[in-house]
């Protein structure tokens, strides 16, 4: 903004009487960037709004519409202490008898004590038998790798060559001993660590490490379910479907069956991100006005304190989708859905079927009149009085409750991606709000606003050049003045 310095001659506040002048084309100016400011915050709300929408959309209806992703099995292990089980989808519903006879170990080496002046940071070639260029091979998993003793390795430094081998290792400096083991367990990852010809022997013998140390085989895990044996060089098995851990010796039974909690926490779960969606939709809707509340500019803020402008634009920003119709064709929709219930070999079948209803009107907290609650729900203290019908439905006839949420899961994701489709060129697919069209009018905004402020400044320079030539003729008048009184002697 050029610096101008007027009214000297006149003695008239200039810039006071321009900016009254330029007043009405200014507030034009300001109402098109609140407008654009009102656009983006709106903008802001509903993309929040719309990744929560999307989630129940794409992830959690995605999961519940097929009834295979119900048939949660599980099963229970008599002795927990002998065994811990991972039930597969496919696995068979029975009792069976298991007997851990092995667990899987990794092989061990503890060394033989060490002369007592051994230290992490001392060199190998100190040693006695232990010269430069002595080689030990390690093998482990198959796989063999060489370490060659140079001048400056160190206890240490030898350590770490054999992590490097393959091996776990380290040297207990207080007792002046090498420990050593396989990473993994099971017979194929066993290991062996041998001196490459007579230096590397005598000089596995002064490190502890050769005929004199003390060394367990890996073991691979046995285990015998329903009369056969299974092996495995970890204490993880697979067996039809069954992932057993093995984790103490002995004998127990394994009994697979429906996982019924697991197919009522599905069905909870969903619920409690339905309400939780539909109640914020609710508020957001039915938010008190903000009538007579615009953003603010730049020289209104000037004027108000920082608490003062968040109190205001948190009000703007509370009821910035109040009464939005694109918001309640959506919510609507979702509540419609559920209202109509589903299908079930042929049988209409509603949630109040399944002990699921709202509480009603006057008995509803706020915003939660669509919210939904599941009768004996022990988490849910307007309920959990009643009596679980969802979890008896679930005992008893486990097929038909899937059935049901299954069906009802597809109509409300087939409603969603109907109401993400939207009009073409208008909305993103995935969007539930008009994107697409936010974006052109917020650009649309940044151009006119653009426009305005090249105006208004053209307004005020005009005017400024106006009153300019106006003080120029005015110091010549002074000017001439001065001199006719000059010569007349005055």
């Amino acid at each position: 903004m050029p610096i101008r310095i007027t009214g000297m001659n006149s003695g008239l506040d200039t810039e006071a009487i321009i900016a009254e002048m330029v007043k009405a084309q200014k507030t034009k100016t300001e109402k098109t960037q609140k407008q654009q400011t009102s656009l983006e915050w709106k903008q802001e709300a509903w993309k929040e709004l719309n990744s929560k929408i999307y989630k129940l959309f794409n992830t959690t209806l995605n999961n519940m519409r097929f009834q295979a992703d119900y048939s949660k099995k599980t099963t229970d292990v008599a002795d927990s202490s002998i065994a811990s089980v991972i039930t597969g989808s496919n696995t068979i519903h029975a009792s069976q008898n298991l007997e851990v006879t092995q667990l899987a170990t990794t092989a061990y080496l503890t060394g033989s004590k060490v002369d007592d002046s051994v230290k992490k940071d001392t060199k190998l070639t100190s040693l006695t038998d232990i010269a430069a260029g002595t080689k030990i091979k390690v093998t482990t998993g198959g796989e063999t790798k060489e370490i060659e003793i140079t001048d400056s390795m160190t206890v240490e430094g030898f350590v770490g060559k054999l992590k490097e081998a393959g091996l776990e290792a380290s040297f207990d400096e207080k007792n002046g001993r090498f420990h050593i083991s396989s990473k993994k367990t099971g017979v194929k990852n066993d290991f062996t660590i041998e001196g490459d010809g007579l230096n590397g022997t005598k000089a596995l013998e002064t490190l502890g490490l050769g005929s004199t140390a003390t060394k367990e085989a890996a073991k691979n895990a046995k285990i015998t379910l329903n009369g056969i044996e299974y092996e495995s060089d970890s204490n993880s098995i697979e067996v039809n479907g069954l992932t057993i851990t093995a984790k103490n010796v002995g004998k127990t039974t394994l009994t697979t069956r429906q996982d019924t909690d697991g197919i009522y926490n599905i069905i909870k779960n969903f619920f409690k991100e339905y309400n939780g969606l539909i109640s914020e939709m609710d508020k957001l809707y039915d938010a008190p006005s903000a009538k007579g509340y615009d953003p603010l500019t730049e020289d209104e803020k000037k004027e108000m304190s920082e608490s003062a402008i968040d109190k205001w634009e948190t009000k703007i920003k509370d009821s910035i989708l109040r009464r939005d119709s694109n918001l309640s064709t959506i919510s609507s929709a979702m509540k419609n859905v559920l209202l109509q219930g589903a299908t079930v070999n042929g049988k209409q079948m509603y949630l109040n079927d399944f002990g699921i209803e709202t509480l009603g009107y006057f008995t509803s907290g706020e915003n939660e009149k669509n919210v939904y609650h599941i009768n004996g729900d022990e988490d849910d203290s307007a309920v959990s009085n009643k009596e679980n019908t969802l979890k008896a439905a679930i005992a008893s006839d486990p097929d038909t409750v899937i059935a049901f949420f299954a069906n009802l899961s597809q109509n409300l994701y087939t409603e969603l991606d109907k109401q993400s489709r939207g009009v073409e060129g208008v909305r993103s697919y995935g969007s539930f709000y008009d994107d697409k069209k936010m974006k052109e009018d917020y650009d649309n905004y940044t151009t006119k606003i653009k426009e305005q402020e090249k105006k208004l400044a053209a307004m005020e320079d005009r005017w400024y050049k106006k009153f300019a030539a106006m003080e120029t003729a005015l110091a010549k008048m002074q000017s001439n003045q001065s001199a006719v009184t000059s010569l007349l002697g005055g």
